[in-house]
């Protein structure tokens, strides 16, 4: 099952769990309190919203996306920031299942687009995104100015 998770919801500081387990899967210290107001912050103040996999009604994965003005256009695209799926529920359908649910409702809100980014060697990633229609995009480079 997939659904939308926001601050409100029961379901909510499993998902701060779970998402405090992605940062620790890349290295992060463990900070639960603090990503759980880090969520809520964002939600509130960005927009940011959570599609939430559930297996045995517990969270197992999840798609943080946020709608991104598209200032020539005056409308809006998606950008899916984080996707992670626990380990142990890899290989079930769960990623997709989550991108679907944002492909779905960023057509359902005008979105013009979805985008998102992975790492160059991250294959197993790009040939889920690739599957789902993701191209690449030709004639941009990423750029990032650390402060």
């Amino acid at each position: 099952m997939i659904t939308w998770v926001g601050p409100a919801d029961a379901a909510f500081g499993a998902v701060a769990e779970l998402f405090d387990d992605y940062r620790a899967h890349y290295g992060e210290q463990r900070a639960y309190g603090a990503t759980r107001r880090w969520l809520q912050e964002q939600a509130a103040a960005s927009g940011l919203r959570i599609a939430a996999a559930f297996a045995d009604g517990r969270p197992c994965g999840f798609a943080v996306a946020l709608p991104v003005p598209a200032s020539l256009r005056l409308r809006t695209f998606w950008l899916v920031r984080d996707l992670y799926v626990d380990p142990a529920h890899r290989g079930r359908g769960h990623a997709r299942a989550l991108l679907t649910k944002v492909l779905d409702e960023a057509h359902a809100a005008g979105a013009l687009r979805v985008s998102l980014q992975t790492e160059t060697d991250n294959t197993a990633a790009q040939t889920l995104y690739r599957s789902l229609g993701f191209t690449p995009t030709d004639g941009y480079i990423s750029l990032t100015h650390p402060l």
